[in-house]
């Protein structure tokens, strides 16, 4: 019996329990109210450092510095969204070896997070409650391959809130996982014994299922179950109100891609807790917007707006919205103040698009709600800068870059605002009571652009004013275009073999020793001028079918993938194209076995082969590079180096790549830049480029300790995670001499960490031409270049049609004879247009020839007009001798334009303003045109938009235009019956 009370009130504190979690969870309510009445403690800086310190000093744990929120090689974020993003190397088994990632064991940190857009996203949530933000930083502690796992993170994340924070023991309740019998897994009971040992009562520790207590970082990877510390801010006082402060994830499990769990080959400890949340608690706050991270903010917009104070309501208590207006500027300016400093741009796609939708939610919020004046978010990012300046993972962002941008976009998003507005509002008049919105102007206004509305806004504008938009044919219109879209795009890349977690694990447990790459560095130049690629001699130490099956052999056609002790095989890093090529088995030359790719899995280089005969493990092998991809390669790699130097050059030293991709074909570099580049500055780049190449300089590579390369001027490195030694390229200057911090070399030539491969001298890049340009976002340009022959072939393109354009320009200061000829100029000006905008030639030749077009297209334009003119005045000489002092003039003229009769009819009123008229010209197709204006003196109830409409429907077509004017077209075999009812309309009308 006493067993059945015990069970009936653990599990009636179970169901209370978690509708305290579920209520609570969002922080809705009332704020700007302690939850006690003792002073706040410290404010967030102090927060912080406590937390940090806590780990280092008492534990041992390394402190290391925030990842940047932009995500560095990893596609399946659009923001570095947790703490464990930047350890998921560690986590998949893919870490290289060399690296300094490699040697970690104990690790905590302050990470900036951004959670808008992909899988986890609080961006509509924002502004609604009191908790939820878009930019956080997420304090966490990690144990790498079972440093310490269960006890110890819970032990210390115990000690941590009890002992350091001060925070009363009895508001700490605790759920772990209570297991997954459809998944075959047990409940938690460690990790609840655990916290029993603690002290913690069994009352306040509930067992909740996998929705609540099991971690995933997506839909296949690492997982398992988590423990999570929740605060109760009701102090005792009624029911549990319950937040989530500390999650402690236990990663043990593998999620394999047909759903079934494996275990890890070893465990690891990734716990996060929100910074934010955790000083609203320790203030005594019951909003994170109460904090002193958000009060000064929230003081700013205040004065800025003349908006009433803010006071933290919620829901129908928030008349107006204004709180959450509060709530969403406050939260959005910090995100894109943090976003724009870590190098994410505004932009039409992926992550600029999402930071570009924050920015436009902040400002209809800001304007519509709050009233702000122009300009006024751009205000608010030296109050971010200051507020974010204590923060180790936040360095101070560039104020002026940022208040540029975010300026920028503000003025051109209101003018779209403002022009969507009308839009809509034009169509709300057009529609019935019960109509839909319809989805073909939502779309319009959703694909015109940069300066268009995203469909979410035009949905939530139309919500406000209580209208349904057209679901149906929206979801239509958007399979369309991405059926479009798919047919547009290139065949995408295969995914080819991968080695998974278990199969490195497997490798690392029978001590098999990672790939020696080295030898791909291992050619040289012959005195003829060429390169020579050395062979590679290597064993065959596993092989892998198409699925990923480590097996002995593979037979004949089969593909498979081989691990090998050594390889000369360049593998897909650092922005370069894998090497392609074959192997032979030695001994047996006669049989080659293709080498699609290469590729790097956790320091082993991974061959995708073609077997046409039996392969073995243990079998010694042969491997040969394709030369000429291999070449091209090192051109581009070089080229990119040149490239990047060049710009520093001609732009200034704050340029920054920001990304590079190249393969023999072509090359890209990403560069960030304040404004986008004039041809002036393309052609002055391409220019120390040329000069570069034509002195044919050495282009030294040496592997240094990584320490050596920290403090040297001008040395150019990338965001990522480099190997300890390190790889320098230096042109025209040996890397000893490169690298002396006395000799400033790296301020005057490329000088660059990089594990690519080169030429050995620029002689043989041949040439660089950038061929197109593009902005990623504001501030990022996409810059495209070939070189060698590629980049002689466009020159001479470019040439030819320069000339084309100068031939087109003499026409026209010769002048036309006639309209029609005049006509078929503007036509050659057009061709030439879409040549010039489409053909592989220098950019800043195109930049320069779409200006000189434009310019001759309007000379083209004006010398029709003129033309168009002079046959309008003598066709209005002969109407005028034709009907001398008459009010009315119905006739026809004959001119192949429309443009002309309107002409001829403007030129008539005007040399009798007493007269209306209407002009018909029949066309050898059928249609007829039609241009009437009516005279100033006639009855308000005669318009020439009335008589046209009459006119054009009696020939079964349309009109257009104004009272005044007005023009349209038609159809009719009886001309003089049109003539006929166009008069007895004006008789009736005058």
């Amino acid at each position: 019996m006493l067993r059945i009370k015990m069970a009936a009130s653990v599990a009636a504190a179970a169901s209370r329990l978690r509708r305290a979690i579920r209520r609570s969870s969002s922080w809705r309510g009332p704020s700007c109210q302690p939850l006690s009445p003792k002073p706040p403690p410290a404010q967030a800086a102090a927060v912080r450092d406590a937390f940090l310190s806590f780990f280092r000093d008492r534990h041992g744990h390394r402190l290391v510095p925030s990842a940047s929120v932009r995500p560095r090689g990893d596609p399946s974020l659009l923001f570095v969204n947790a703490g464990m993003n930047q350890f998921k190397p560690i986590f998949l088994g893919t870490v290289d070896p060399r690296s300094e990632m490699a040697g970690f064991r104990r690790v905590a940190n302050s990470q900036k997070c951004v959670r808008a857009g992909g899988r986890h996203s609080d961006l509509e949530d924002v502004g609604r409650d009191l908790s939820h933000h878009t930019f956080f930083e997420m304090l966490g502690n990690w144990a790498f391959g079972g440093e310490y796992f269960k006890e110890e993170a819970c032990s210390m994340a115990w000690e941590l809130l009890t002992q350091v924070y001060g925070i009363p023991k009895d508001r700490l309740w605790i759920s772990y996982f209570g297991g997954d019998p459809k998944a075959g897994l047990d409940a938690d009971l460690e990790s609840r014994d655990i916290w029993l040992s603690l002290g913690v009562p069994a009352s306040r520790v509930l067992s909740l299922g996998p929705q609540d207590n099991f971690w995933e970082m997506g839909d296949t990877g690492p997982c398992g179950p988590c423990t999570e510390i929740h605060y109760d801010l009701s102090g005792g006082v009624g029911a549990p109100q319950l937040v989530e402060l500390w999650n402690l994830v236990f990663m043990q499990h593998n999620r394999e891609a047909d759903g079934s769990l494996q275990p890890l080959p070893q465990q690891h400890v990734d716990t996060g807790m929100g910074l934010e949340r955790l000083v609203a608690v320790l203030q005594g706050r019951r909003s994170t917007y109460d904090t002193d991270l958000f009060s000064p903010l929230l003081n700013a917009i205040r004065q800025g707006c003349g908006a009433p104070p803010y006071l933290g309501r919620v829901g129908t208590a928030d008349e107006g919205r204004t709180d959450m207006a509060y709530r969403v500027v406050a939260d959005h300016i910090r995100t894109l103040s943090v976003c724009i400093a870590d190098g994410v741009s505004l932009g039409m796609s992926g992550a600029p698009l999402v930071l570009r939708r924050i920015l436009r939610r902040a400002l209809r919020f800001s304007t519509e709600v709050l009233r702000a004046p122009p300009g006024f978010l751009g205000s608010l990012v030296p109050v971010v800068v200051e507020t974010l300046r204590s923060s180790p993972s936040s360095p101070v962002p560039p104020l002026v870059q940022i208040t540029n941008l975010v300026s920028e976009d503000e003025v051109a998003f209101l003018a779209s605002l403002q022009r969507g507005r009308r839009i809509i509002d034009r169509t709300l008049r057009r529609l019935g009571p019960s109509d839909t919105f319809p989805a073909e102007v939502a779309w319009s206004l959703s694909m015109s652009g940069d300066l268009g509305l995203p469909l979410d806004l035009v949905e939530l504008m139309l919500e406000e004013k209580g209208v349904q938009l057209d679901s149906a044919g929206l979801a239509r219109l958007v399979q369309e275009e991405s059926q479009h879209r798919a047919r547009q795009a290139e065949p995408a890349q295969e995914q080819g073999l991968r080695l998974d977690i278990h199969a490195l694990g497997e490798l690392q447990r029978r001590g098999v020793p990672t790939t020696d790459d080295s030898p791909k560095y291992n050619y040289c130049l012959r005195p003829s001028g060429g390169y020579e690629f050395s062979a590679c001699e290597a064993q065959v130490l596993q092989l892998y079918t198409e699925d990923g099956t480590a097996v002995a052999s593979v037979g004949e056609g089969q593909r498979c993938g081989l691990i090998l002790d050594r390889t000369n095989f360049y593998a897909e890093q650092g922005g370069q194209a894998s090497d392609r090529g074959y192997l032979v088995r030695v001994g047996q030359q006669d049989v080659l076995f293709p080498v699609a790719r290469a590729q790097v899995c956790g320091g082993f280089i991974l061959h995708e082969v073609v077997a046409p005969e039996c392969l073995q493990v243990g079998n010694q092998v042969q491997l040969h590079v394709d030369k000429a991809w291999r070449l091209g390669c090192m051109e581009k790699h070089t080229a990119i180096h040149l490239l990047n130097w060049a710009l520093r050059q001609a732009l200034g030293p704050s340029t920054e790549q920001r990304g590079s991709h190249l393969s023999p074909e072509r090359l890209r570099f990403d560069v960030a830049t304040q404004v986008p580049l004039t041809p002036e500055q393309l052609r002055a780049v391409e220019s120390i480029v040329q000069e570069a190449v034509g002195q044919d300089e050495a282009v030294y590579m040496e592997e240094v300790a990584l320490a050596h390369t920290a403090h040297v001027p001008g040395l150019r490195s990338l965001d990522e995670v480099y190997p300890d030694p390190v790889r320098v390229v230096s042109v025209g200057v040996p890397v000893a001499h490169a690298l002396d911090p006395a000799s400033q070399a790296a301020l005057h030539t490329s000088v660059e960490l990089c594990c690519g491969t080169h030429l050995l001298r620029t002689g043989a890049v041949g040439d660089l031409v950038i061929i197109g340009e593009r902005q990623l976002a504001k501030g990022i340009t996409r810059l495209l270049a070939v070189t060698g022959e590629q980049a002689q072939q466009a020159r001479e393109v470019g040439q030819s049609l320069a000339q084309e354009v100068e031939a087109a320009a003499e026409r026209l200061r010769q002048g036309s004879r006639d309209i029609v000829e005049a006509q078929r100029l503007s036509k050659d000006m057009g061709r030439l247009t879409d040549a010039v905008d489409t053909t592989v030639i220098p950019q800043w030749q195109r930049r320069e020839l779409q200006a000189t077009l434009k310019l001759l297209q309007r000379r083209a334009n004006t010398a029709i007009r003129k033309l168009e003119m002079g046959q309008a005045a003598e066709k209005t000489q002969e109407l005028l001798q034709r009907h001398s002092q008459e009010p009315l003039i119905v006739d026809t003229v004959t001119t192949e334009s429309l443009s002309v009769l309107v002409k001829v009819v403007r030129q008539l009123c005007e040399q009798a303003p007493s007269t209306s008229v209407l002009l018909l010209s029949p066309q050898p197709t059928g249609h007829v045109l039609c241009a009437c204006q009516v005279a100033q003196s006639a009855t308000p109830a005669f318009t020439a938009e009335a008589w046209a409409l009459a006119v054009c429907s009696h020939m079964g077509g349309k009109a257009w235009g104004s009272r005044a004017v007005a023009q349209g077209t038609g159809s009719t075999a009886d001309l003089e019956a049109t003539l006929r009812t166009a008069r007895a309309y004006a008789l009736n009308q005058l």
